[in-house]
């Protein structure tokens, strides 16, 4: 018996990328080579907190993006 597990098309910092369905946003930094704590992120241009990724679950179509925050003064 083969089991089908569906995908969602998301972007990730404008490139195209296929996740199983029902993958959390910290799921999905988790995967990426950087470390999860040096990176922010968005989803259709919001801002998710670090403290709020695992229970955003991503959607067909979502836009992610990471990036490192500046600091300073």
């Amino acid at each position: 018996m083969t089991i089908a597990f569906s995908t969602i098309s998301i972007t990730l910092n404008g490139a195209p990328r296929a996740e199983p369905s029902g993958t959390s946003l910290a799921e999905l930094i988790a995967s990426l080579s950087h470390s999860p704590q040096v990176l922010a992120t968005a989803v259709n241009q919001v801002f998710v907190p670090r403290t709020e990724r695992e229970q955003r679950v991503l959607m067909d179509g979502d836009a992610v993006f990471t990036f490192q925050p500046i600091t300073g003064g």
